[in-house]
């Protein structure tokens, strides 16, 4: 196995430079506790009309790494300690927060997990999405408005044009997501980054909002970060999957290899915990005990408190994210014994 995953292939039809990459980052939090090591080397790219999901427990450093990317963590207490941060090979880490601004929304933008708390609640929906027109296109209000309705009509809002002057809780939560997507979607960014984009949504809200994302992701060619806890909706959409445990990427690869054969305990532990149609009177697999408090994160292999396939060395050595014959990617030193035939 190699340790070099730096350079990992893009999946079929997605060639060519990586719209971002994220390489080796690490970030800690300083707390009345100590010293929290949130982050600890994690390195992804995505590419342009690709989808890469990142999953993984609450905790495991999905969200931080988003807003990392996005240049909006606390600081303090959130520092960043190494590693990079690349658009189209321009290094952010290293850039004035002028420069962050400008590319912030415009090449890079997210939509956040929760959309009640994101969105200001005495401004109505169509203010807050025009405002980002106004001040980056220099657009008036009134085309500001006209374009904030076109918007929300993209994103399935019905009567966009009397629903403009709404205020985010007159909005139902699947209406206050779509409103969320549309401010992303409004300078036309080559990335987004989706937290959570479905959470406390009903299935059928759900899989309309995805239905959504892939299908401006598909009209637009853009690279799509896609951070969940869904399975289901990850093997649906995603090409690539990165997964983390502890502030790191334990696996990463293609979905059809990643779901079909599973190459770190973890994952499969995950995967195994998935409730199934034709189970019916099983006892649901759940994953034991706990992630690690990460101010004390265990030596050795962070996974191996919990795995069902722990050895002594494990608990002593702690794997880098190694390259596969088969092109994936693991933190596992036992990961070549898991490869099916």
């Amino acid at each position: 196995m190699s340790t070099d995953t730096s350079a990992a292939p893009g999946p079929a039809g997605h060639a060519g430079a990586p719209l971002l990459e994220v390489e080796d980052l690490r970030v800690e939090f300083h707390t009345r506790d100590g010293v929290a090591s949130v982050l600890n080397g994690v390195s992804y790219q995505v590419r342009a009309g690709e989808t890469l999901a990142v999953l993984g427990e609450s905790g495991s450093g999905k969200s931080v790494t988003a807003n990392t990317v996005m240049g909006i963590l606390p600081v303090p207490p959130a520092r960043v300690t190494g590693g990079a941060i690349r658009y189209r090979g321009e290094e952010l880490l290293t850039a004035t927060e002028e420069r962050r601004r400008e590319l912030r929304g415009e090449h890079v933008a997210m939509i956040f997990q929760d959309a009640l708390s994101a969105l200001n609640p005495v401004f109505t929906v169509g203010f807050q999405i025009g405002e980002q027109l106004r001040t980056r296109r220099g657009m008036s209000r009134r085309d500001a408005r006209a374009r904030a309705v076109e918007l929300l009509d993209l994103v399935g809002i019905p009567g966009a044009k009397q629903r403009v002057t709404s205020f985010p809780h007159e909005f139902s939560g699947g209406m206050r997501q779509r409103a969320m997507i549309a401010m992303s979607l409004a300078l036309d960014p080559d990335v987004l980054i989706a937290d959570e984009p479905t959470t406390a949504l009903d299935v059928t809200v759900q899989a309309q909002i995805m239905d959504l994302l892939a299908g401006i992701q598909r009209e637009r060619e853009m690279g799509l970060i896609l951070i969940t806890h869904d399975l289901g909706v990850v093997a649906e959409v995603a090409d690539r999957i990165a997964v983390m445990y502890a502030g790191r990427i334990v696996e990463q690869g293609d979905v059809h290899q990643l779901f079909a054969n599973p190459c770190h305990p973890y994952t499969e532990a995950l995967l195994a915990s998935i409730p199934r149609l034709d189970s019916k009177g099983t006892e649901l697999q759940a994953i034991r005990g706990l992630p690690p408090t990460l101010t004390r994160i265990p030596s050795g292999c962070p996974f191996h408190p919990r795995c069902p396939r722990v050895r002594d060395v494990c608990r002593e050595t702690d794997p880098p994210l190694m390259t596969l014959p088969d092109g994936r990617a693991s933190a596992c030193l036992f990961a070549e014994e898991l490869v099916q035939p």
